[in-house]
């Protein structure tokens, strides 16, 4: 049977158990079993590699010991078995990261993870069909990673869940560019299930790692936080499938939970697609400065990305960043003024990639945009690049999604950052706005494309934003007038006197 079939069969299983309840759960219920079955087959390689290798975990549940026979526990045994000893015991797991880094990540995996399932016949059926993949065997392995995205990709249906996951082609195009080192520090602050760090893994492994020192390098540049346990889970389930032996750089927390002014990180490459339209618990707000304080995520996001950037050493470029971040963040002001003030002064924001509408159907219709950037030297030009739909193509949806190779026009296009994107030219995509324009734009980066004439549009969502905006400005205004009128009010108070 095929990879594709086993999971399929399983999804059907799951649908017969009373304790889950939808996509997401049946989701979780897979993931936690599809981590311990990718961990025990990574276990047997290590052991086979090593001659003096330890356990990181009581062997009694590594998989092997009591899913992998067909013919074992079940029932009532079964369940018994896991609620009361597996995921008690691996929850309260004693792995200090440094003596067992494999075990914490067992325990971190396992801290918010939960069985659903309540009937012990129907959990030993979802079992025998997980036995059916081999992930010792490298091809079926491979294969189950592309199944892999296909089920990370399926979360978008699953209710809010869908935030967790970036359409592929995104990613590689951003990695692409990017074009993370041997040896670079990589970070997503806001991982979600890892398809940043999978992508950057994947591009330094086949592009810069060519000896086994390399690949030992090259497990150790990957790090990532994701505040949700689900998509934890199954980031660091990701982060196994493509060979990372011990992902403890993969956290279990919140990014922004830390003081601003004490990180000392200082990373090489940041890739991510922060969450956008939300907001944070009261307080992340004061881990920031005073005047730039904002319960708005997707901000702090922005201004944390900018202090742990790397600053220029020895002559080296500084830190290299690509952020995923919706049309509000071009056209807003207040706070947003600032931060995008404090980006083009610390950084170098040399190209936006603006996004058709579509791309991250269906659970939003918010238009986005790809920032890039390095930190070190002061924005001179922006680059704008308005990425169009392609031939035939109206919209994007779940049969038609973006495609990588649609990309491929602004890869030719690029040109090389060393030499200031000298090769770059206006097209009818393309068009370059000086830092002085931005400026007397108060930082408004929601320019249109100079060589497309006036559009109507009639997309509901666009016209929600472009009346969002219009409310901005007219509150702006009003805000202005109370303040003249105020100091009008007051002179004369003063006047009188």
């Amino acid at each position: 049977m095929s990879v594709s079939s086993v999971i399929k069969s399983i999804q059907d299983i799951m649908r017969k158990d009373a304790g889950v309840d939808g996509d997401a759960q049946r989701l979780g219920q897979m993931s936690w079993l599809l981590f311990l079955k990718i961990f025990d087959a990574q276990e047997e390689e290590l052991e086979f590699e090593q001659t003096d290798y330890q356990c990181p975990l009581p062997e009694q549940y590594l998989w092997r010991n009591w899913a992998a026979d067909n013919e074992g526990i079940t029932g009532d045994e079964l369940l018994e078995f896991v609620n009361d000893q597996l995921f008690p015991d691996l929850k309260n797991l004693t792995a200090p990261i440094k003596l067992n880094p494999r075990g914490y990540v067992v325990k971190e995996a396992f801290s918010d993870a939960f069985n659903y399932m309540k009937n012990g016949t129907l959990l030993r059926q979802v079992i025998n069909k997980l036995n059916e993949i081999d992930f010792t065997d490298s091809a079926e392995r491979h294969l189950f990673g592309d199944l892999y995205e296909q089920i990370l990709k399926d979360l978008q249906s699953a209710g809010n869940a869908g935030e967790f996951y970036t359409p592929r082609a995104i990613t590689r195009f951003i990695v692409d560019r990017v074009d993370p080192k041997l040896g670079e520090s990589i970070m997503d602050p806001a991982c979600g299930t890892g398809g940043f760090l999978a992508c950057s893994f994947d591009h330094v492994k086949n592009n810069y790692a060519k000896t086994a020192d390399d690949h030992q390098t090259l497990q150790q540049q990957i790090h990532g936080v994701e505040k949700k346990q689900l998509p934890h889970l199954l980031c660091t389930t990701n982060m196994l499938l493509h060979g990372i032996e011990v992902p403890v750089q993969v956290k279990h927390g919140n990014t922004l939970n830390k003081p601003l002014a004490n990180w000392d990180d200082e990373l090489d490459v940041i890739v991510t697609n922060p969450p956008f339209g939300g907001t944070e618990e009261d307080g992340i707000e004061k881990n920031f400065p005073a005047d730039l304080r904002t319960r708005e995520t997707a901000d702090l996001f922005l201004q944390l990305i900018i202090e742990i950037l790397a600053s220029p050493k020895n002559g080296k470029n500084g830190g290299r960043a690509a952020v995923v971040l919706p049309d509000g963040t071009l056209f807003g002001e207040g706070v947003k003024t600032k931060i995008k003030k404090l980006l083009t002064e610390e950084c170098n924001l040399h190209t936006i990639v603006r996004l058709p509408n579509g791309v991250f159907n269906p659970y939003t219709g918010i238009k986005t945009n790809i920032l890039f950037f390095t930190k070190g030297k002061p924005t001179e030009k922006v680059w704008f690049y308005e990425h169009p739909y392609p031939d035939g193509v109206k919209n994007y949806n779940k049969t038609k999604p973006m495609k990588f190779e649609e990309f491929q026009t602004e890869i030719d296009w690029w040109g090389n950052e060393a030499d200031g994107f000298a090769s770059r030219v206006e097209t009818e995509q393309a068009w370059q706005v000086s830092i002085d324009e931005i400026i007397a734009r108060n930082f408004n980066l929601d320019i249109k494309n100079p060589h497309v004439g006036e559009q109507i549009s009639h997309d509901p969502q666009e016209l929600l934003n472009d009346y969002a905006k219009q409310q901005a400005d007219i509150q702006a205004l009003r805000d202005q007038l109370k303040s003249i009128l105020a100091n009008a009010l007051c002179n004369k108070e003063q006047g009188a006197k």
